[in-house]
């Protein structure tokens, strides 16, 4: 045999094995299929309906019992006739998955299988449904004691009870009569074999129930409040507020007897809507009442608590009132005298004006209120929060007055001040200007006669201001302020130019040494015309400086600090 040839044999077995497997493996599949089947077709058999359709039929059932058992009868029935085939299908399929003939037992099997599962869900929704109608006398009858032992016990409590539901006494009794007539139906129903219109009658007599039982003590504690609670305390308000109107307490505007009748018009209300058991309606309307109740006991409190601070305030804020119109009246005084010799740039006079506007507006409100206090028309909660207004207020004025009052008395002593000081700065300027005179130098410089010039003038034009008949502190002040700062920079300028002619002259010497240098012979010579002929005494010192100082590094800077050290030696 050729290698081919044993080759194709080894194929062709290959494929012979390959095949087998396949079939047996095909086989097996098919088998647990028709098992599963089988046993699905079982369970349905096994619960036989037919019994329980039996068993309702002599149960004589009406109305949407038999219409409903009549509906799932069809359905079973129908299902019921194909079972046989289905049965056929199976032994058949069985029969050719035995014989190896594949392909005909998967047919039979997928067709009992889209049969099985065409009928599976109807024969189980029948079981279902039987089951209910067999049950549902049982459990109607159940459930019809369970609910009459409610009604009967909740029956006896609210006849127990029955003044404390006041008037929703009678539509509680209309509902409970409403269940009887319920129960009584259920029972026909349940007589005529209507299981399943009963057991829907059942289920609202127990929603029904759970209902009233609910409210029951909600309108309990609903008609304590609006008949006993809310009642009271609106007696108690009515002879809380006579009371005080009695004793001159003022109310306003506000009419609280008329608060009063609205209440009570929304407690009637509420009453009417508890008679309906419209529980929401009453909560809305208990819930105005009790904000009602709430804000007129605080505006009685109110006006209570605040008739004390009056009376103990009332004596005590007139004694500030006048004291403080005293005071106004004479600060105003005070002020027109100062304002004929200062002028009062910051408005002084004007503000302690309107100030004292201010208290008399205030004294005026306080006598209306102690005439309503007389007449007893006052609100004292509003007299007190006015008081203690006035009352801060005043403090806040006292303090102001006392600094305008303080502020102007500073303006004696600033004059006073400012004439010591334009003397002072007339000393100043005259000593600076003498010890520069005495210094033996050419001349003065030019810039300096100017600033001398100019703190003279700015001198003699306050000086001037001082003697006017109005004075002017606060721009006097401020001159003099400039002033002060002219006679320092005045000072520092004469300083500068004695020294700057001290180290020229020393400097000058000192280039002596230098003679043979034509730079600094020739600084020499400018320097000295700068100093005999300009009097510019600090670019003739810079000159001879910045020459020594080239041709002997160091020198000037020897010379400058030996001077100034002994300045500071003569000082100390």
């Amino acid at each position: 045999m050729s290698s081919t040839q044993s080759l194709l044999l080894i194929t062709l077995i290959i494929t012979i094995i390959v095949v087998v497997m396949a079939m047996l493996l095909i086989n097996r599949r098919q088998l647990r299929d028709i098992e599963e089947l089988d046993n699905e077709l079982g369970n349905m058999e096994d619960l036989h309906l037919e019994r329980a359709i039996g068993k309702l039929d002599q149960m004589e059932l009406a109305g949407e019992s038999l219409a409903t058992l009549n509906t799932w009868k069809k359905s079973y029935q129908k299902a019921a006739e194909l079972f046989p085939e289905i049965q056929r299908l199976i032994e058949d399929g069985a029969d050719e998955n035995a014989r190896y003939r594949l392909v005909k037992s998967h047919q039979s099997i997928k067709q009992a299988r889209e049969l099985v599962d065409s009928v599976s869900e109807d024969v189980k929704n029948s079981s279902d449904v039987f089951t209910q109608l067999l049950e549902s006398n049982r459990e109607n009858k159940a459930q019809y004691d369970e609910l009459m032992q409610s009604y009967r016990e909740i029956r006896k409590e609210i006849l127990a009870d029955s003044f404390d539901y006041g008037v929703a006494l009678e539509e509680i009794e209309n509902r409970l009569s409403a269940m009887e007539e319920d129960f009584a139906q259920a029972k026909n129903l349940s007589a005529q074999g209507d299981h399943v219109e009963a057991k829907r009658v059942l289920s609202k007599i127990r929603a029904d129930l759970t209902a009233l039982k609910t409210k029951l003590p909600e309108v309990k504690e609903d008609q304590h409040d609006l008949q006993t609670v809310f009642a009271d305390q609106l007696d108690e308000i009515a002879a809380g507020y006579k009371e005080m109107r009695d004793a001159k307490y003022g109310f306003g505007n506000l009419d609280v007897m008329l608060e009063i009748r609205q209440s009570n018009d929304q407690i009637d209300r509420s009453l009417a809507a508890l008679a309906q058991l419209d529980l929401e309606e009453t909560s809305k309307g208990m819930k105005k009442v009790e904000k009602e109740i709430k804000t007129l006991y605080g505006i009685l409190e109110k006006e209570y608590k605040a008739r004390p601070f009056v009376e103990k305030n009332q004596d005590k804020l007139q004694r500030l009132l006048t004291h403080q119109q005293t005071v106004s009246q004479q600060l105003i005084k005070k002020l027109r005298h100062i304002d004929e010799s200062y002028e009062l740039t910051h408005g002084e006079l004007d503000e302690s004006r309107e100030l004292e506007r201010e208290v008399h507006k205030m004294d005026s409100d306080y006598i209306r209120a102690s005439q309503r206090i007389a007449d007893g028309r006052a609100v004292y909660s509003e007299v007190q929060d006015d008081w203690i207004k006035i009352l801060g207020r005043l403090q806040e004025i006292g303090k102001r007055q006392q600094e305008l009052s303080e502020a102007v008395d500073g303006l004696y002593e600033a004059e006073e001040v400012a004439q010591r000081s334009i003397k002072e700065f007339k000393q100043q300027v005259s000593l600076v200007y003498r010890h520069l005179s005495r210094q033996n130098l050419p001349g003065i410089p030019e810039g300096f006669l100017q600033m001398y010039t100019l703190v003279i003038n700015e001198i003699s034009k306050t000086s001037g201001e001082l003697n006017q008949v109005r004075i002017n502190m606060e721009k006097i002040s401020e001159e003099l302020v400039q002033i002060s700062d002219d006679v320092d920079r005045l000072q520092r300028e004469a300083e500068d130019i004695i020294s700057s002619a001290n180290l020229f002259e020393l400097t000058m010497q000192y280039s002596n040494k230098f003679l043979d240098n034509e730079t600094v012979v020739r600084a020499r010579r400018n320097a000295m015309k700068l100093y005999d002929r300009d009097y510019n005494y600090k670019d003739a010192l810079d000159t001879i400086a910045t020459a020594v100082e080239r041709a002997e590094p160091g020198s000037y800077q020897r010379i400058e600090n030996a001077y100034y050290q002994e300045q500071k030696e003569l000082i100390d």
